[in-house]
Parts: structure tokens; C-alpha cells; sequence
């Protein structure tokens, strides 16, 4: 799943081939994947894209004051093209383009989503803040007004609520998914079921620490990347997530999973809970 480091790479790489260019079409192949119907998908043909930024892990093409926003939730992505049919994108179950962006040259960007679970999400929008996601967006990670205070006062109003989770929750912290937030509490050497309130104050700036190097890390190695390689160079730099089995590059310690009905997370026993496996219910079940 895109998050932030790699939505702010593909924005920033998009608004360098998009940027005063003319939309001529917009086509759907996936008819799901539209949220929205006021203003019409058609609405932006003839627009002038004008700039491309990101809300959390929504990426936003501003065109003539419309807003064209995805959320690529799981499976998506954004692929340009140097050249795009002549003929419009139709609906087809075994293809997963979900819409394509036709521009003046006859290039343009093709919106894909693997898999059968469809989850990615299109929107037009007069203004980006009329999209409910990205309106409840909380704080970016990134933002100067994102400060030590702020993360503690996040956590304070979280309670008893699992570190992880809270880390994941875009109404709370915008842009940091099931990969970072494995990430920055490897990096800050802390269990993902610690409870959020539970903190002391060295916790507190070791996480605030984390979540600043990690992502700012992630982003600036992105930045200037093509979209193709994106997926690989966030790949290629994760110490924990994804990385079941694999040494701890920190201790060498076994990195372990805990499975959830539909995701995971990895954690290294020595570094983030004193040397002892958390449980995972669903492997517990397995082995009976």
C-alpha cells in the first residue's frame, strides 16, 4: 500500500509531467471505483492541471480549479505513459486499470488496482476538503505545527489503545500505513500493543523522534524518483515489515508476524519487547 513518503514522491513526480497540460478525456474501466457524481468525471476534460500535491495518502490533481483525488488504498497506483490508445478504456473484470488519463499530447497516466479486493477510490471535487476522508484527516507528520506536544496530547486522547493502531489511524495521524508505522516503532524500540497513554517522556521523544526520521528519511530518499521505482526503493529499506523470518538488520535477533484477519505486522522480539514473542492467535489456531 502507498503512504506518504511514496504519494508525496508521485505527486511531486506527476506535477512535473502534468503541470500546464490539458486534459482532453478521462476514461473508467472501473465504474466502482468513482465515489463521486457532482461535478461529472466530464467536467474535466478541456481543464488545465495546474498543480499535484497530496492529503495524507490521497493524491490530488488540481486542474482548473476541479479537483481530480485518489486514494490508492491497497492495491493502486498510478502508471504513466509516454503514449495511450486511441481507443477509449472500456470495463473489463481481468484488466486492472480502473481509469485513464488522456492528456493533449496523447500521453497519460493509466490508474490501475491489483487483485479482487477493490478498495481504490476516485473522486472529483470542487474543493479537496469536500472528500470525508480527506476532511477528517488529522495532523501531518511532516507539518511544522506537528510537534512533541501534539503527538503527546494524540496519545493522551487515545487512552488505552494500541500504539500501533492509533499510529495507523488517518483521522489521527495522516499518512502513516500498516508499513511505517511497523517501521518507526522498530525505530523507536517499542511493542506495537503498548498501550498509547502509557508513554514516559523518553518514550514519548524516541517515538516523536522515529516518526520524524523515518518518514522524512522515506521521503527524501523518494523524491525525484520515476513512479516505477517507487514501490522498490520503500521496499528495499525496510528493516521490519514485510521482513517475517529475516534477521533484525539492528540486533540480528528473528523478525516475528502477528496476523490479523486481513494484515499483518512485524516486529523484532529483542529490540521492541524485551526478547518475548507477542502472541499471534491466528498461527495458535493453526497449530492446534
Amino acid at each position: 500500500m502507498p503512504e506518504l513518503p511514496e504519494v508525496e514522491a508521485l505527486a511531486l513526480d506527476l506535477k512535473g509531467r502534468l503541470a500546464e497540460r490539458a486534459i482532453v478525456r478521462i476514461d473508467l474501466a472501473a465504474f466502482s471505483a468513482l465515489k463521486t457524481f457532482d461535478p461529472p468525471l466530464s467536467a474535466l476534460e478541456g481543464t488545465l492541471v495546474e498543480d499535484v500535491t497530496r492529503h495524507g495518502k490521497f493524491l490530488d490533481i488540481d486542474a482548473s480549479g476541479l479537483h481530480l483525488v485518489m486514494h490508492l488504498a491497497r492495491a493502486g497506483w498510478v502508471r504513466w505513459r509516454d503514449e495511450v490508445p486511441s481507443l477509449p478504456a472500456r470495463p473489463n473484470s481481468k484488466n486492472p486499470l480502473a481509469a485513464r488519463v488522456v492528456l493533449d499530447d496523447g500521453s497519460g497516466l493509466d490508474i490501475t488496482e491489483a487483485g479482487t479486493k477493490k478498495s481504490l477510490a476516485i473522486y472529483v471535487a470542487r474543493d479537496p476538503n469536500d472528500v470525508e476522508g480527506i476532511a477528517r484527516l488529522g495532523p501531518d507528520p511532516l507539518d511544522d505545527a506537528f510537534t512533541i506536544e501534539v503527538l503527546g496530547g494524540i496519545l493522551a486522547q487515545a487512552g488505552r489503545s494500541q500504539i500501533k493502531g492509533v499510529l495507523r489511524h488517518q483521522g489521527t495521524i495522516a499518512g502513516i500505513g500498516n508499513a511505517y508505522s511497523d517501521e518507526l516503532l522498530h525505530a523507536a524500540r517499542m511493542s506495537p500493543f503498548k498501550p498509547a497513554n502509557s508513554l514516559t517522556e523518553d518514550e514519548l521523544a524516541a517515538l516523536y523522534s522515529a516518526i520524524r526520521t523515518v518518514i522524512g528519511d522515506a521521503v527524501d530518499r523518494s523524491r525525484g524518483l520515476a513512479a516505477a521505482d517507487l514501490k522498490g526503493e520503500k521496499k528495499s529499506h525496510l528493516a521490519v515489515h514485510g521482513r517475517t523470518g529475516q534477521a533484525c538488520p539492528v540486533c540480528g535477533d528473528t523478525v516475528r508476524e502477528v496476523s490479523f484477519a486481513d494484515s499483518s505486522l512485524q516486529y523484532c522480539p529483542t529490540c521492541q519487547t524485551g526478547g518475548r514473542p507477542l502472541a499471534d492467535r491466528r498461527m495458535s489456531r493453526l497449530l492446534k
